[in-house]
């Protein structure tokens, strides 16, 4: 149990962790949304805190610029990947794209407008709304990446994300869903149902264009099934907070 945490830790963020032996790929998964809550509630003490000194919007920004330093940009790489991939014209040369590490237009035009999205959204909450949906974004976005792991097929070419989609049990990917939405429920209360409604749409339409693009999943596909997760369900949490309280607030 510990080794898995540890070893999602490492792997999702820029945490110095250290460990006795290569992390259990199949054992890391099921707590990608528990690492996911905890970057989420650090982002979000970060802009709820921020919000009692300076005006909401330069919160907002300075917590979506902490939390993009505190992961590595690492899923962000891969959505810019996956948008610049997209513009290839037959499948295979949008392989070939997608495993170019430099970024065009389109993966920079992507790259800006979720972090960008992600501010104006934080910065519509207060400091309670903000701490909770950023629990939510980053927790339902991580499960909806372990959902996608666990449901579609792996593209042929080899590489990180491809290793843990095939390491990686049906029932482990379950539980890995299952506890987002637990600790979604914990964060935000019914406001749960529509969130993880969104998060699955969006998480669907991602993975179904990347099953047509590139005949499968990969690691780039899945940072991108959590950027459009995690900025869906801010998206949402803005719009419900403009008539809602949180059930903690």
């Amino acid at each position: 149990m510990k080794s898995g945490f540890l070893g999602a830790t490492q792997f999702l963020t820029r945490i110095p962790i250290r460990l006795e032996s290569a992390p259990n790929m199949a054992a890391s998964v099921p707590w990608f949304p528990v690492v996911g809550a905890l970057i989420g509630a650090t982002i979000g003490a970060v802009a709820a805190g921020m919000m009692e000194l300076v005006p909401a919007s330069v919160a907002a920004a300075v917590a979506v610029i902490f939390g993009v330093a505190l992961t590595g940009a690492f899923h962000e790489d891969g959505l810019a990947d996956t948008a610049d991939a997209l513009g290839g014209w037959t499948q295979e040369q949008r392989r070939e794209i997608l495993k170019d590490s430099r970024h065009g237009s389109y993966g920079v035009a992507a790259l800006c407008a979720t972090i960008v999205l992600r501010i104006l959204c934080v910065a519509t909450l207060n400091p309670a709304a903000a701490f909770g949906g950023l629990v939510a974004a980053h927790t339902l976005g991580r499960g909806a990446a372990v959902g996608v792991m666990g449901a579609f097929r792996q593209a042929p070419e080899p590489g990180l994300g491809a290793d843990y989609s095939r390491s990686l049990k049906l029932r482990a990917a379950l539980t890995g869903v299952a506890v987002a939405i637990s600790i979604t429920l914990i964060a935000t209360g019914w406001w749960t149902a529509p969130l993880v409604a969104i998060t699955a749409l969006g998480a669907l339409v991602v993975a179904l264009v990347a099953r047509s693009a590139f005949g499968g999943i990969s690691g780039d596909i899945l940072g991108a099934v959590e950027q459009v997760g995690e900025c869906l369900v801010l998206i949402v949490v803005s719009g419900l907070a403009l008539h809602h309280q949180l059930w903690w607030a």
